[in-house]
């Protein structure tokens, strides 16, 4: 018999063994520590709820004899001796904690993540944690939303990529190493379109037509579910009026008839209640009904299913088939995870702080993940020999580089490095002053070769609830910036925050880093970028846009019947602003190195080709011949974007299908590849039950360094 046949077996028989509120425990995700509010559960009644079996999971546990006293309750002292499952906000990084994610998908390269998700398991599951609530995949075009930061940008192609890497990284290459001591559970969130809230505001709601919702917001899930994510968080949000706790289509219609996953679909915190708020459900009862029969499995720390959901059972209300099917799912995880053979932690392999190679891939990704976006005059890389160095500004000496949704434990204990530390170390021999403000700055740069500025937007402006509508730099900081400039000495600005970030100043600024929020190893890897140690390679996964008023502006628009026109700059009739130029201030897919690439024209291995051979598997290849025209090696970023000419539905003017991250020495030439097949060059209708085309026309194919580059083939279907 194989392990599924076992555990299909095994769950079987538990199932016939469960009264109803057993059965309604094991959808039950309570807060350790946490009040939900009036009547809502504290610590005692979590250890309560586990002697009586009315407790499936539990988050915000943290620590290894934790999770051991808390399990033996569920174990030793319940009817059926279930164990629990343990869910923690692992983001990105546990002990370790790496760049946020919106800064990994600049690296364009989602073996970062992999990295990232492998070393949080291991750290997280040898403390008792079973279950990440990441990677977080919500495609949004909104950077005055605070959890851009946790999200990999605008782009749906990058965000899939990512999203299959860190699944990937959590929990191996299959749902059979669940089990391993160093994996933990994947839950690809929030289900679905919750980056499409309005006007940027947390929560907010969200009308999507299907065609969007399906070719924007749902690839990125699939790519997960596809790469075996484990579980799946219902959104926040609504989508076109009805909200995700209580939609039928995406979580059962879409999610696990059409898609077929046999994963756990959790509610997102309190949000069965919410649909109370919402004003979807009548009361708490009805709210517990909707969101169990709409597809959601199990409910996070609020407490109607548990508290009606044995009377609605009772009266019909919702069915013993569906409630059997989501304690089958949530058993189903658990027996993944081996906790039925080894439902407790090992003290003895408990990894308690980031271990040197830990640190040493942190530090590798953050410097991957930096993106020079403006370099002339070269400022940087900083000169070996250079005697004197002004390191300036509010995250100058700071250890606030961590970025959103950091363990408060490990914030305590395991800061980051700040950039004035790390710069003392890497130039030993310079003189480095700091100074954070203005008139001691202005004093510091006069007396420096070189200055660096090191601003941008604290942690704490990113994140969940954490809406901005102004996006320029906090404080006083472009006085500061102006002040430096003023000197007329040399001066470069390192740009920290979780979003893209505006300012007039950006535009005389003579070299611009955006090193995002780097992590633990943040000042050691942004001097890495600063000496030369490492030649920047990452590219904008999201538009930055020039002024806050332009929000949303994004490269993978839809064209209007007017767009704007750069041969006809005069026409008033365009879809433009009156006040502001035309186009972002940097493009999605920006950013340079320290030398120079060349790229030429793509070329097709066939210029026609049949949309019945795409469907039935055909590709067409595209390569790009590349070379570093520069004199010291780098990493250069090869992106593939296809624009659809005339179609059904009006198709975006470039969609990302394709990038490579390639290191070359300096003269040195490749050729990257690419293969193009129906995925690619197809598109979903906007038919309620979903239906994926590949219609016959002409193809641009656009290959280059950013979403701006133009050089082209043309590829026809028939």
């Amino acid at each position: 018999m194989s392990s599924a046949d076992h555990h299909d077996a095994a769950i079987k028989e538990l199932l016939g063994r469960m009264t109803p509120m057993e059965k309604l425990g094991q959808l039950q995700h309570l807060a350790w520590g946490f009040n939900t509010g009036p009547g809502g559960p504290g610590t005692e009644d979590v250890e309560s709820a586990a002697r009586a079996g009315r407790v499936g999971s539990v988050l915000n546990l943290m620590g290894a004899e934790n999770a051991n006293a808390l399990q033996r309750i569920a174990v030793e002292e319940s009817r059926l001796g279930i164990p629990l499952l343990y869910g923690l906000d692992v983001i990105h990084g546990y002990w370790t904690t790496f760049p946020i994610p919106l800064a990994q998908a600049a690296a364009f390269d989602p073996a970062v993540t992999e990295t990232d998700g492998a070393v949080s398991a291991r750290e997280a599951r040898s403390d008792g944690i079973h279950w990440a609530f990441s990677p977080m995949m919500d495609v949004t075009h909104e950077p005055r939303w605070g959890r851009i930061a946790e999200s990999h940008g605008e782009d749906p192609y990058l965000t899939a990529r990512y999203a299959a890497a860190k699944v990937r990284g959590y929990q191996g290459a299959s749902l059979s190493s669940l089990s391993a001591p160093d994996r933990v559970a994947a839950c690809a969130k929030h289900f679905a379109a919750y980056g499409g809230a309005e006007g940027g505001r947390d929560y907010n709601t969200v009308d999507v037509s299907e065609q969007r919702l399906r070719n924007l917001y749902l690839p990125p899930f699939l790519a997960a579910v596809d790469a075996g994510a484990a579980t799946v968080m219902a959104a926040f949000n609504t989508v076109s009026g009805v909200p995700a706790h209580g939609n039928t289509h995406t979580l059962t219609d879409i999610l696990k008839t059409q898609w077929g996953f046999d994963g756990v679909v959790v509610s997102d915190w309190a949000a069965i209640d919410e649909l109370v708020v919402h004003g979807f459900a009548a009361d708490r009862a009805d709210a517990a009904r909707l969101a169990l029969t709409a597809g959601v499995d199990v409910e996070m720390a609020s407490t109607s299913l548990v508290a009606h959901g044995a009377e609605l059972l009772a009266r019909g209300a919702i069915s013993e088939e569906r409630l059997d099917d989501a304690v089958t799912r949530v058993l189903r995880l658990k027996f993944r995870l081996g906790l039925f053979d080894r439902p407790y932690v090992d003290l003895d392999a408990v990894v308690t702080e980031p271990t040197p190679d830990a640190r040493a891939a942190a530090r590798d990704v953050a410097a991957r993940c930096t993106v020079l976006l403006k370099n002339s005059p070269a400022v940087l890389p900083l000169d070996p020999a250079i005697s004197a160095v002004a390191v300036v500004g509010p995250f100058a000496d700071s250890t606030d580089l961590l970025g959103t949704w950091v363990l408060g434990e490990t914030q305590r204990r395991f800061p980051a490095g700040t950039v004035r530390q790390a710069l003392e170390t890497a130039l030993p021999n310079a003189r480095i002053t700091c100074a954070e403000d203005v008139p001691a700055a202005v004093d510091a740069a006069m007396a420096a070769d070189v200055t660096i500025v090191v601003a941008g937007e604290p942690s704490a402006l990113s994140g969940e609830a954490a809406t901005r509508s102004d996006l320029d730099l906090p404080g006083a900081q472009e006085e500061l910036i102006a002040a430096i400039a003023a000197t007329g000495k040399p001066y470069a600005v390192v740009l920290v925050g979780g979003r893209p970030l505006t300012g007039a100043w950006m535009d005389t600024v003579p070299s611009l880093l955006m090193a995002w929020h780097p992590g633990i190893e943040a000042g050691n890897a942004i001097a890495d970028v600063l000496t030369g140690a490492v030649n920047p390679g990452g590219k904008l996964p999201v538009t930055f846009p020039r002024t806050v008023g332009q929000v949303p502006i994004y490269h993978n628009r839809e064209n209007t019947g007017r767009p704007y026109d750069p041969a006809r700059p005069d026409n008033p009739f365009v879809s433009a602003y009156l006040d502001l130029a035309d186009g972002p201030r940097f493009p999605f897919g920006h950013g340079l190195s320290y030398t120079g690439f060349a790229v030429v024209a793509p070329e097709l291995s066939q210029e026609r080709v049949e949309a019945a051979a795409l469907r039935d598997g055909g590709t067409v290849e595209v390569t790009v011949a590349l070379r570093n025209t520069g004199d010291r090696a780098g990493d250069e970023v090869v992106q593939l974007y296809v624009h659809d000419r005339a179609a059904s539905i009006v198709q975006p003017v470039r969609r990302l299908r394709g990038f490579r991250r390639v290191h070359l020495a300096a003269g040195e030439a490749t050729v990257v590849r690419f293969s193009l097949g129906a995925d690619d060059l197809g598109f979903w209708t906007g038919d309620p039950n979903g239906r994926f085309v590949v219609e016959p026309g002409e193809i641009d194919i656009h290959t280059g360094t950013s979403s701006a580059d133009t050089t082209s083939r043309t590829l026809t279907i028939t």
